[in-house]
């Protein structure tokens, strides 16, 4: 199995897929933002900035994945964006779904925060600006919210992204050879 992983990174439609991905869950993001008029929160966006960052990762690994520094480079990004992705989603869910103990609650920031060389949310306000409340629950799917669907789907890209490098040591192609 490994070594099929180990096989397919090496190709550009398993790093097309990852893209194709991420786009997918991008363009669902902002169906529900624009076309059902859901408006996003300050979390869903920061959760969106993450799904780009692996979008970025699968268009990296297109470029040369036979080439080992791009394939590397491309599983980093995937990593860095998909572990924060799980991390904020996380986080998100517990916004929603508070600990009764708390006393005080924890809440999310009313505004999104970039950085003043990325300010996204003025470049491209139509799709990072919030204007939504972290805490209200204003989407399920099979009993799941949608931070709980995007626990799932980072933990699940987590997983066959550990699988890929895991890969990259163990898994190596085998040589064919004609005798």
């Amino acid at each position: 199995m490994l070594s099929y992983f180990n096989q397919i990174s090496r190709g550009r439609g398993a790093w097309f897929l990852l893209m194709l991905s991420a786009f997918a869950f991008e363009a669902c993001a902002l169906y529900f933002q624009h076309i059902m008029n859901l408006a996003p929160c300050v979390m869903c966006i920061y959760e969106r900035v993450a799904m780009i960052g692996v979008l970025g990762a699968g268009l990296i690994g297109m470029i040369a994945p036979s080439n080992g520094m791009f394939r590397w480079l491309s599983l980093a990004a995937w990593g860095v964006s998909a572990g924060w992705g799980l991390k904020l989603s996380i986080e998100h869910v517990g916004y929603q779904f508070p600990d009764p103990n708390d006393l005080f609650g924890a809440t999310c920031d009313i505004f999104v925060s970039f950085p003043s060389w990325a300010p996204l949310n003025q470049w491209v306000p139509w799709m990072f600006e919030a204007s939504g409340d972290c805490s209200k629950i204003v989407w399920e799917f099979m009993t799941l919210t949608m931070p709980q669907w995007l626990v799932i789907i980072y933990g699940a890209m987590l997983v066959v992204f550990g699988l890929v490098v895991l890969s990259q040591f163990f898994g190596k192609p085998r040589e064919r050879r004609l005798f």
